[in-house]
């Protein structure tokens, strides 16, 4: 398989200004230059995209994911090293890029596909397809001052992606935006992909890295961390993220009466042994340990499984089996049995709360605290391929009509 993007030893640098003179007559007067301190926004960067692949940057904010992607669109010149690319490049990288806020969404189709090398017959044969795509028919003759942050980054994504470009660069796209235009952008990256174009794309999404991608980049403070298959690098980005979160003393946020506590919480396998990770498709249990004032005698505990984006997976309280906490006898531990995890392998995120069995005082409420780390089951040899955090599990048979 070709290259389609080579990214060879490259740094960059940025200067951040202390104070910045504001004028030629202020520089004058002062008899001083303004004041600046350097940082370096990439530092020694190498890897290979191959032609027809998809690939993820991710990282936190101010890991440099934005700069190096400028850099591959030829936007920034890096300091020392290159960057080769081979084919044609549509980049959606920054919010109304290429838009002239005063005129139309119909006139900014024009100016945005000329900037990005169509014709303007190219334009115009594709222009119903670009607006449907958008979704802005109603608004297309509006001038795009007018257009909120979501129908920007619509109305970019869909004359970016009609452009038919050899490699698409796209930055956060799916950050902004309802949930039916992210599902057309998947729908579109899946397509592009199916023709055998190459997908670059920042996202916060991990999930969606390491569902869509098949290789990625994880940076830090500029520095490349790992390069390779994207569930391996986000799984540890998920690592680096959860042990800095425990180096802190921070899981989470947290709030209550604090009349009773949630002390901390175990995972046990179905043999009742601590565990570190639960085995997908097998037997679990969650122990919480608690503690609470020793007048309190009906507390429901429940909890709230998130994957890493902050959807919500699913819920349970203890009132939905008649059962609440009895603190008279002093501080205790509550086991939930799981006859079967139904969640593919995987990183989630716990909360858990204590609250008054009408559910109105809220006593302790611990959200997204714990990392859930679910694995493949060792006792499962076959070819596994889920969708989605929900694992589905049931008998395949042949049915006569």
């Amino acid at each position: 398989m070709s290259t389609a993007i080579s990214v060879d030893a490259v740094f960059k640098r940025f200067r951040k200004y202390d104070e910045r003179n504001q004028s030629l007559k202020a520089a004058v007067l002062r008899g001083k230059r303004a004041r600046y301190s350097e940082f370096d926004a990439l530092v020694d960067i190498s890897f290979d995209i191959k032609k027809g692949t998809i690939f993820g940057l991710i990282g936190e904010n101010g890991s440099g994911k934005s700069t190096l992607l400028k850099c591959i669109a030829g936007i920034l010149t890096p300091d020392s090293g290159g960057v080769t690319v081979n084919g044609s490049i549509a980049a959606l990288l920054e919010l109304g890029a290429g838009f002239h806020p005063e005129l139309s969404g119909r006139e900014n189709v024009y100016l945005n596909g000329a900037i990005m090398g169509m014709g303007r017959r190219e334009v115009e044969s594709r222009f119903d397809s670009i607006v449907d795509f958008a979704g802005l028919a109603d608004f297309i003759d509006a001038p795009v001052r007018s257009y909120s942050s979501g129908m920007y980054v619509r109305l970019g994504f869909a004359v970016a992606v009609h452009t038919n470009p050899d490699i698409l660069l796209v930055d956060e796209v799916l950050a902004v935006g309802d949930e039916d235009f992210q599902r057309k952008c998947l729908e579109k990256f899946s397509d592009i992909h199916a023709a055998g174009k190459t997908i670059v794309f920042v996202s916060h999404a991990v999930s969606v890295v390491s569902r869509l991608c098949e290789r990625a980049v994880l940076l830090e403070h500029g520095n490349m961390i790992c390069e390779g298959t994207a569930p391996d690098v986000v799984d540890t980005y998920l690592s680096n993220v959860h042990e800095e979160s425990e180096s802190d003393g921070e899981h989470g946020t947290r709030w209550g009466t604090g009349e009773a506590k949630i002390d901390r919480v175990e995972l046990l396998n179905g043999d009742g042994e601590l565990v570190k990770s639960l085995d997908s498709g097998e037997p679990a249990i969650i122990r919480i340990h608690c503690s609470g004032s020793k007048n309190l005698n009906s507390v429901i505990v429940g909890f709230v499984i998130r994957t890493i984006d902050g959807i919500v997976v699913g819920g349970v309280n203890s009132n939905l089996s008649d059962y609440a906490i009895d603190f008279r006898n002093g501080p205790l531990a509550v086991d939930l049995r799981i006859d079967r995890v139904m969640l593919v392998p995987g990183a989630y995120l716990l909360s858990i709360n204590l609250t008054n069995d009408e559910f109105v005082n809220e006593y302790d409420y611990r959200d997204r605290f714990m990392r859930l780390e679910v694995v493949r089951s060792k006792s499962f040899h076959h070819k596994h391929c889920e969708e989605g955090p929900l694992s589905i599990s049931g008998e395949w048979r042949t049915v006569s009509e």
